[in-house]
């Protein structure tokens, strides 16, 4: 047999598809980050036990990017505007906030391919990644029910008012 030629990562192609696919459907596309690798450039209190929830829907950033190498965009950060970039190695889910459907990434050794897989003598299931639900548990702690992309400065530590939402008219 004759060795596979290298093929470039495919999460960032995964990435693209999925918030593609979640903005199709009209749903509000989310991505968990590593606070914690490097390269990865977000606004200091937007992180929350080393990771950050940002939310990737058109209204909520502008000029953004999904590149091969990172994401990059602007955002609102308690009402101050920001630039953000997110190397694609540190995303580790992307999911709609509505209904949790996204995928989840595994991590890759960082600046390298997958590496091919040997061959075997008998038929060996390959791990793939698949759409799936984002755990309720990864959505409750890094999300806290705000709009992290497009926060107008109520912290997590706040919680959210429940009810019917109102105005109120300030004289």
């Amino acid at each position: 047999m004759t060795d596979a030629p290298a093929m470039t990562p495919n999460r960032p192609y995964l990435l693209r598809a999925v918030h593609e696919w979640i903005c199709d459907n009209g749903l509000t596309p989310y991505i968990v980050v590593d606070a914690g690798k490097p390269g990865v450039e977000v606004p200091p209190q937007a992180i929350n036990e080393g990771k950050v929830v940002l939310n990737l829907a058109p209204r909520a950033v502008a000029r953004l990017e999904i590149g091969n190498d990172a994401i990059t965009f602007m955002a609102r950060f308690g009402g101050v505007s920001h630039a953000v970039s997110v190397p694609v190695a540190a995303v580790q889910a992307i999911y709609a906030r509505e209904n949790g459907q996204g995928m989840l990434l595994a991590d890759d050794a960082p600046g390298t391919a997958p590496a091919a897989q040997p061959p075997v003598a008998s038929p060996a299931r390959t791990t793939t990644p698949a759409l799936q639900s984002v755990p309720a548990s990864t959505q409750d702690s890094s999300m806290s029910g705000e709009d992290p992309a497009a926060s107008d400065g109520a912290g997590p530590d706040k919680p959210r008012p429940k009810g019917k939402p109102s105005l109120h008219v300030v004289k």
